[in-house]
């Protein structure tokens, strides 16, 4: 749990959640609710009540779906929640409410801007959650943040392993890359992260070890190859007849 779980700001946790803490004492959320807190969460600007109710129950006629909004509000307020602000015409999470996917995504965000301050430069403990951001949920909304928090936090591990390396903090560098190549082994540009640390290191033999493990696995998932980029990196040819993926 974040340090910042500890305090009395209201944390709310999507990361194995949806469920809040203050202080570090848990509050589950009524079942009805959790859904609105997670879309207003993950858009963070406040949104039109009419929207809101579309998007959350999108098979009911406008004047059910706003009477299921309504009830989710009220279901909040009967449980003690105080995260969302809503008006007659919008919806939106209270400003002092933290929480775990935007920590996630702007320490995601610093690294790809090259903004990055010395505590980003860490593997975070939350870094698997935020690679799969409510598992389960198969709404559309949460399907689109899902795959958003993914990719950004996935081009995060790889500049993160670039910064360590540099850094000479070889072993951090490594385990960075490997954790954006296990969630996705066919990404070449995570597999390249893995191959640029090994190499700075002066690990030779694991970064042809990596790279021949990922020319076996595209060859037999896709027919191709590993793009002319990669195979640079090792001063390797990609054989004729696979046709080479696209850089990552």
């Amino acid at each position: 749990m974040s340090a910042l779980a500890e305090t009395d700001r209201p944390y709310l946790h999507l990361f194995g959640g949806p469920f809040v803490t203050v202080g570090g004492d848990r509050t589950d959320l009524p079942e009805g609710c959790k859904r609105l807190i997670a879309l207003v969460a993950m858009r963070r600007l406040r949104i039109d009540r009419t929207a809101v109710a579309g998007v959350l129950w999108p098979a009911v006629s406008d004047r059910r779906a706003a009477g299921n909004l309504r009830s989710a509000l009220w279901r909040m307020r009967g449980a003690g929640v105080e995260l969302v602000d809503a008006d007659s015409c919008s919806v939106g999470l209270r400003p002092d409410v933290a929480v775990d996917a935007h920590i996630a995504g702007d320490w995601a965000r610093r690294l790809i801007a090259g903004e990055v301050r010395a505590s980003d430069l860490a593997l975070m403990p939350w870094c698997d959650e935020a690679l799969d951001l409510l598992p389960g949920w198969y709404d559309d909304w949460a399907v689109h943040e899902r795959e958003r928090l993914r990719q950004r936090v996935l081009h995060a591990l790889e500049d993160l392993s670039r910064h360590l390396a540099a850094a000479g903090r070889f072993a951090e560098a490594v385990e960075a890359a490997l954790v954006a190549v296990g969630a996705d082994p066919l990404r070449e540009s995570a597999q390249r992260a893995l191959i640029q640390a090994h190499m700075a290191e002066g690990n030779l033999v694991a970064a042809f070890r990596t790279y021949d493990a990922y020319r076996s696995l595209i060859r037999s998932e896709l027919g191709a190859a590993p793009s002319p980029l990669m195979a640079a990196l090792i001063g390797r040819t990609p054989p004729r007849g696979d046709a080479p993926v696209t850089a990552g």
